[in-house]
């Protein structure tokens, strides 16, 4: 999923209540993952998810993303497929509905949280604790820049195998995972998120859709902008029927079947969106969407 749009400044943020014994033992164990040195931090991670950090270091550096923006034709090997998610303002609304709704006075986990602005949002939107963790230094070093500049100085993010984040059990009661489970292995982040999650906490996931053969052709002629274990693991409907062994799944939504042909087009995007949302309603054809979310909610320990 994309990111949200940008964050509003401290004068909209709202004021968070005084630290519970739940958040400040929780802040305390995130401290402590802070800490471990880098190479024992690089020790505990296989090539593949070595791969990972070094991709995502560079699609989140600031300063190469400049310098390929010099360079329409670099620009758009690595970053071209950027213009496409001006079509999913629909999709985008959602989630952050979604994060104001369940992150109040709760504590809030950005798993995989890229920049940052989806944890920055919970706070802004009153959670108890907003956090972010990704495996990707550059990342994290990023959203903890833009906190300061917000004043969100209770948002906390840092650096953690989503795999094995190392958080206390049952310490988090509500998670985002926007456009990143394609990039793990589902047989450890499934457990991982059961294990971490509160009962009665909930996970949103939005993700792209491995069905459509347009989009399946284009991932394979843009090699650059993906690592190779995320082309062989877009999401199907068999990955929902297997997290269903973890979690009770809720309210599965399809997006955006035709809208994305805007990024080309941007004069038709009012016209495709409009067609996209009686394309979404149509049972089966609606699998041919770009992306889809579903809620995941934990009902038992």
């Amino acid at each position: 999923m994309p990111e949200a749009g940008a964050v509003q400044g401290r004068e909209e943020a709202v004021s968070p209540a005084p630290r519970s014994a739940e958040v400040v033992a929780l802040l305390a164990r995130i401290d402590e993952i802070r800490r471990i040195t880098n190479s024992e931090w690089l020790s505990t991670l296989d090539d593949r998810k070595r791969a990972e950090l070094e991709f995502h270091n560079r699609d989140r550096d600031r300063r190469l993303v400049a310098e390929a923006q010099q360079s329409s034709d670099t620009y758009e090997r690595f970053y071209g497929n950027k213009k496409y998610y001006q079509s999913t303002q629909r999709s985008k609304q959602y989630v952050q509905d979604w994060i104001a709704r369940e992150s109040k006075g709760r504590i809030f986990l950005d798993y995989a949280c890229g920049n940052g602005m989806m944890a920055l949002l919970a706070a802004q939107s009153g959670a108890a604790l907003a956090c972010g963790l990704d495996i990707s230094d550059v990342s994290v070093a990023n959203a903890t820049e833009e906190a300061q500049r917000l004043g969100l100085d209770d948002t906390v993010f840092f650096q953690a195998d989503a795999e094995n984040t190392k958080l206390p059990d049952a310490s988090v009661d509500a998670i985002l995972c926007s456009g990143m489970l394609h990039h793990l292995d589902l047989a450890q982040a499934f457990p991982e998120l059961r294990r971490i999650l509160k009962k009665g906490g909930k996970i949103l996931c939005g993700e792209a859709l491995d069905y459509n053969p347009l989009i399946k052709l284009y991932r394979h002629l843009t090699p650059a902008m993906r690592t190779e274990w995320e082309k062989a693991h877009i999401l199907s409907l068999k990955d929902v029927d297997y997290a269903r062994q973890f979690f009770q799944v809720n309210d599965i939504r399809y997006w955006h079947i035709i809208g994305y042909l805007g990024g080309k087009f941007p004069a038709l995007l009012p016209f495709l969106d409009r067609l996209d949302r009686g394309l979404e309603a149509i049972p089966y054809l609606n699998r041919m969407a770009w992306i889809f979310t579903f809620e995941l909610e934990k009902t038992s320990d």
